[in-house]
């Protein structure tokens, strides 16, 4: 598919089947004797993934932090809140289009960032980043992506794209990924804040797997002209020095929040901390002017035993005050979690690792239908417990079980 192809694609935003068109077009298949090829059920689809991926490129996506505690926190903490359908509602007609960061979105759902998505399919960020583009959903792109830049954005045409910054040590490379970021036409910078060091991850210690030392991973900083002007050769002719020269400057752990005034006078996109999770860090984030957040614990590969983000949403929706959109990464995985999430007051949620299962199944394909099946979810979920778009959507919806 040509770059054009694809922005002609992006162009389509809202062409999103609804959850009833979806549904058709997959019973419609099985009459002929077609099966999903991507599960729906999201256990099988996890478990197809792990079938066809190696063991350590498995549980790189897969695993957690320590116990592992904070990723089943973050799945318990949906299952506390059940929704409570209204009856007799004309639905007929629906739109969950969102406005945001200057973007018209079709639904208010966004490909959070995966690095390394070259160990999952040879696609990789590259079929990701098509899969996006041609149903109108925001794609963040790792720092830590297989595919560069550029390269992402020239598959995408003109859709929306966001680019998550992890802030390196050193501030000419970190300035050089935001001018390159902005150049290609990335429309909003994630800045990452809780992996400022790697936490401790057993199933990753156990592979003694780290897939950048092994230059996976890495291709931001190979083509990146103040990373390579540090070496004295090209990346590739010298792997070892490259690697090196990456691990000295990855882990920033002395980044403050008087940093935030040199990452503005870096770029001119909207800056959102991804992150957050307690309200005086919102608050704060809010004091220095940011233009978003985003409350994340990192799909609980960092801290273990940490709070579920859709605990820590109210407190931090409450000390900003709607001064600024609040997004909700780390747990979502299914129609119902996106309605809940908003209902408590999220303007948008960002999707992990279903869709990295999806492209570890089927590639390019399986990212499309991961997010094609997650929004069809999604509204007739909307449709049937009573509303016609997000706005309608209120703390009233739910009740805590």
């Amino acid at each position: 598919m040509s770059s054009a192809d694809v922005s002609k694609q992006a162009g389509l935003q809202g062409k999103l089947k609804n959850g009833a068109e979806r549904q058709a077009e997959i019973y419609v298949a099985g009459v002929k004797g077609l099966k999903p090829r991507v599960p729906t059920r999201l256990d099988v689809l996890e478990q197809r993934a792990k079938e066809v991926l190696k063991p350590e490129a498995y549980d790189y996506v897969a695993g957690s932090a320590g116990s592992e505690d904070t990723y089943r926190a973050n799945l318990e903490a949906f299952r506390r809140w059940r929704i409570v359908p209204h009856m007799l509602h004309n639905v007929e007609h629906r739109d969950h289009s969102i406005e945001l960061w200057n973007s018209k979105l079709p639904a208010p759902v966004a490909l959070a960032p995966v690095g390394v998505q070259g160990i999952i399919h040879k696609d990789a960020e590259i079929g990701t980043g098509r899969a996006a583009a041609s149903l109108g959903v925001p794609f963040t792109l790792s720092t830590v992506s297989s595919r560069s830049i550029e390269d992402v954005a020239k598959a995408m045409g003109d859709a929306t794209r966001w680019f998550q910054l992890y802030w390196a040590q050193h501030p000419e490379i970190t300035a050089s990924f935001l001018a390159r970021a902005e150049r290609a036409g990335y429309s909003a910078v994630l800045v990452t804040l809780d992996t400022t060091i790697l936490a401790w991850r057993p199933r990753d210690l156990d592979h003694a797997y780290l897939p950048f030392l092994t230059a996976e991973g890495l291709a931001n900083y190979y083509s990146d002209p103040v990373f390579c002007s540090e070496l004295k050769c090209k990346p590739e002719e010298n792997r070892t020095a490259a690697v090196k020269l990456w691990k000295s400057i990855f882990s920033n752990t002395r980044l403050t929040w008087d940093d935030i005034a040199w990452l503005r006078a870096h770029t001119r996109l909207p800056i959102i901390l991804k992150g957050i999770v307690r309200g005086d860090d919102a608050a704060r984030a809010v004091d220095h002017g940011v233009d978003g957040i985003v409350v994340s614990n990192h799909g609980g590969r960092q801290v273990d035993g940490a709070i579920a983000t859709l605990e820590a949403l109210p407190g931090v929706l409450e000390a900003v005050g709607g001064k600024m959109p609040v997004l909700l990464d780390s747990g979502i995985r299914r129609g119902a979690d996106a309605l809940k999430a908003l209902a408590l007051g999220a303007k948008a949620v960002l999707l992990g690792r279903p869709y990295i299962y999806g492209l570890a199944v089927a590639g390019e394909d399986g990212v499309r239908e991961v997010v094609e099946n997650f929004v069809a979810d999604f509204d007739l979920t909307m449709a049937l417990s009573g509303y016609t778009g997000v706005s309608e959507l209120s703390p009233a919806a739910l009740v805590r079980d």
